[in-house]
């Protein structure tokens, strides 16, 4: 079996933190969130990675982390952009958002080759987070299986106090099996508790803070490329008429599906780990001391890769 490859999903815009936040400097020493995700990802025995960006942005990620990666480990570059649909379908007018986390896995099918892992370019994971989903992905014994995993968070530890967040919200059994997993796009922290929206921003719902959570780390096989690229069509058929210049197509959207339709089971494997993500500028001065505090504790070199 081919050794499991990590893709990272970097071609969002970043329009809530005002900038490429991708490739924003969180320490003196010039790293980025990336940087200690690839750390830990080598460090679990990951040999490949794949960048999904923006062909635009090529240029600026290897010149603040593709060229110094490739040299601890292979790196290539795939593009996701609003053009890549299937025939017979236009991008909409003023339409500029990327098509979400789905599609930013579908514009890698040609570089899949076997079982793979997903993350997105602006979270901290965690070092057993990598762990975790590696050695599920090592140990598979069949590539086209659709026995899948994904690495589930506690909801209290993924929230930032400087607005609102999108997580999947996941139903999981006694056996550690995902039920089901709705992607809710706007949960905040509030006085009462962590909450999402619903009814088009009229009510409000209450969440656990011991939920389980989807942070987009996802293991799959290759097969599951085929699951993506068969319901894009579908997705673009239900939601180009209602909402063209936002819709997207996510990954919990797509297990989801297959789950229902028992095609695939999906192991949940828990971290206990803190997330810690740049989603608004507020949050960067959290994630600098994090960091730091994880240096101090020597979880992390202050130069991640010297020679």
């Amino acid at each position: 079996m081919k050794k499991p490859v990590l893709i990272i999903m970097a071609a969002g815009m970043g329009s809530r933190y005002g900038g490429l936040k991708q490739i924003d400097p969180i320490d003196n020493e010039g790293h980025i969130i990336i940087d200690f995700s690839i750390y830990d990802a080598i460090k679990a025995g990951f040999e490949k990675l794949v960048f999904v960006i923006k062909e635009v942005d090529e240029q600026d990620f290897k010149d603040v982390i593709g060229e110094r990666i490739s040299k601890k480990i292979p790196v290539e570059y795939v593009y996701q952009e609003l053009y890549k649909l299937p025939e017979g379908y236009m991008i909409p007018e003023g339409r500029v958002k990327p098509w979400g986390t789905a599609h930013a896995v579908l514009c890698c099918k040609d570089v899949i080759g076997g079982p793979f892992a997903v993350i997105n370019a602006d979270d901290y994971y965690g070092q057993e987070a990598f762990k975790l989903i590696y050695n599920y992905l090592s140990a598979s014994k069949y590539d086209d299986e659709y026995h899948y995993s994904m690495v589930g968070y506690t909801l209290e530890n993924t929230l930032t106090e400087n607005g609102h967040v999108a997580r999947g919200i996941c139903k999981v059994d006694s056996n550690g099996v995902l039920i089901d997993i709705h992607e809710r796009t706007h949960i905040e922290k509030r006085e009462e508790g962590a909450a999402y929206i619903e009814n088009d921003g009229k009510s409000w719902v209450a969440l656990s803070g011991n939920s389980t959570v989807s942070m987009n780390m996802w293991g799959f096989t290759k097969g599951f490329v085929k699951e993506v690229e068969e319901s894009f069509a579908s997705f673009l058929n239900k939601n180009l008429m209602n909402d063209p210049l936002k819709c997207e197509y996510f990954l919990p959207t797509v297990v989801g599906e297959l789950i229902k339709e028992n095609k695939a089971s999906i192991q949940v494997l828990t971290s206990l780990d803190k997330w810690y993500g740049v989603t608004y500028k507020e949050d960067k001065e959290v994630v600098v001391n994090a960091m730091r505090q994880l240096r101090d504790k020597g979880v992390y070199p202050s130069q991640l890769w010297e020679e």
